[in-house]
């Protein structure tokens, strides 16, 4: 299956890469051509400049993008990022990307995607307020409950989310909390939306990992990526036994081998917005010895679980065969390329692949929508409920998918997103039931 690919290099590579998983895949299911030639093209792309006045005084542009790259089974779903690398072909490219892992979790949903080019850490607070409304009011007419709904991704959170609904609700002059999801909790925002992405990827690798008989108090980990997702995971793996040895942010990051102490850590973050290693033993904390390394070193690790949580591209050809892991969980959207994933399997690395593991997000997004639109909202323990069983469950059929047809995990995962789509999409009528005349 080939994609049509815009003019910049670098994300034609990003968007050719991911719809290239879908080779394999394309060998163990019945599709037609109908809905291949479907899954070729976004539906819609929308580039728009939002113009910002600065705390300054000072008026600057920010080019901001929304991409719905299919809605064949429900409303566009997927997050917007803020980041100065954002471009209209990566956001298509993510969009791709959502459209298969709603498929895989069996969402009501499409794939979707938006962003805006720029560093949020150079802005005031205030210029961040007037950058989220502004884009609300680029693309208000683009988005909807039942069109396109957003969520947050990397450097947007609650705050800004919930910037965004209330301006979408001040140009439809009606409230309006299902168009965007992951809102502070007060605005109808779901109990575990801000967690979400890290605990169903908690889930997946408490499903998976029994099947290779790893112990947690004998495993290791790295985590690539101390961002609100990655810091939340490695939390939850040390409070199971898991042994985290080593983390990173975009700075770098720090190892010792006996293990970090997640919570110290992440309070220090918080604080200082730096890793710093401390041990704690007992209700006694100090400082202790640790290596500090850079991304490049961590993903070189010799670990038993290797967790990817940053950006996209991290595992190249060029630097697959120092990795030593064992077990990848992949946290962060496209964090393998397609050549480097060959390089890992012909080594015997296990690969579980982004569109499964980080899919705990979109699936409380879902529980979110679910919530605004009824009006009655669940407690956090109601949203593990319906979460945790959910993860299992398309976990559970991707592993048998990947061992009847004895395929890597990323092809299993592309079987079963197919499999789902293919019937939606051809559910609105085909090539052949045009010309074989049969209802």
């Amino acid at each position: 299956m080939t994609i049509a690919t815009p003019t910049n290099q670098l994300s034609l590579s990003l968007l050719a890469d991911a719809s290239s998983r879908l080779e394999e895949a394309l060998k163990y299911v019945s599709i037609s051509e109908d809905a291949l030639g479907r899954l070729k093209y976004p539906k819609a792309s929308l580039s728009v400049s939002i113009p910002v006045r600065m705390d300054n005084g000072s008026l600057r542009i920010f080019q901001g993008y929304r991409v719905r790259y299919d809605d064949t089974r429900g409303p566009g779903k997927g997050g917007v990022r803020y980041h100065p690398h954002v471009t209209l072909d990566e956001v298509q490219s993510l969009a791709f990307w959502m459209t298969f892992k709603s498929a895989v979790m069996n969402l009501p949903f499409g794939g979707a995607k938006g962003g805006i080019a720029l560093n949020p850490k150079e802005l005031s607070r205030q210029e961040l307020e007037r950058l989220s409304r502004g884009y609300i009011d680029a693309i208000a007419d683009f988005i909807g409950p039942d069109v396109d709904i957003l969520a947050p991704d990397m450097y947007t959170n609650a705050m800004i989310m919930g910037w965004m609904m209330d301006q979408y609700s001040i140009i439809k002059r009606k409230v309006s909390p299902a168009v965007v999801t992951g809102k502070p909790i007060m605005m109808g925002g779901s109990q575990g939306r801000n967690t979400a992405t890290a605990t169903g990827a908690f889930y997946v690798i408490s499903t998976l990992l029994p099947h290779f008989d790893l112990i947690p108090e004998q495993t290791t980990v790295a985590i690539q990526g101390f961002g609100k997702v990655g810091a939340a995971l490695a939390e939850l793996l040390a409070q199971a036994g898991y042994k985290v040895v080593a983390v990173s942010d975009s700075q770098g990051g720090i190892y010792c081998d006996r293990g970090l102490d997640i919570p110290s850590i992440r309070q220090y973050k918080n604080e200082s917005r730096s890793i710093k290693a401390v041990y704690c033993e007992d209700t006694v904390c100090s400082i202790v010895e640790h290596e500090v390394l850079t991304n490049e070193e961590l993903l070189a690790l010799d670990v038993d679980v290797l967790i990817p949580a940053a950006l996209e591209n991290q595992i190249t050809e060029a630097n697959a065969h120092d990795i030593s892991a064992k077990y990848i969980f992949e946290v962060a959207n496209g964090p393998i390329t397609s050549a480097a994933d060959r390089i890992l399997e012909s080594k015997g690395i296990y690969v579980f692949p982004d569109i499964l593991v980080n899919a705990g997000g979109v699936t409380v997004s879902y529980f979110e929508w679910v919530q605004n639109r009824s009006g009655m909202y669940w407690t956090l323990e109601e949203v593990h409920q319906h979460l945790k069983p959910k993860m299992v469950e398309e976990a559970k059929a991707i592993w048998k998918l990947s061992q009847e047809y004895d395929t890597s995990m990323r092809t299993a995962a592309y079987i079963h997103a197919l499999n789902r789509l293919g019937e939606a999409l051809d559910a609105k009528g085909t090539r052949d039931y045009y010309t074989n005349g049969k209802n």
